[in-house]
């Protein structure tokens, strides 16, 4: 189950592939289709989430931050 860690509301552009960054902050790169290579990265928002260990974060469906508990197997 995941939670919710920060509100943001990022409008998804579809051909791009949105994660959390080192950082914290969410951005985004042109994903790769038909042999042609994805494009460069870019900051969408600035968020500076601190992450934890053991945790999975990445931008739910309403575009907010959310993290899950990564489960070892």
């Amino acid at each position: 189950m995941a939670e919710k860690v920060q509100k943001v509301g990022v409008e998804r552009v579809q051909g791009f592939l949105y994660y959390i960054d080192k950082q914290g902050d969410v951005s985004r790169a042109k994903m790769a289709r038909g042999g042609k290579k994805g494009g460069k990265t870019e900051k969408v928002a600035k968020v500076g989430v601190k992450k934890q260990a053991g945790f999975l974060y990445f931008l739910d469906k309403k575009g907010d931050v959310s993290r899950a508990k990564m489960v070892n197997a």
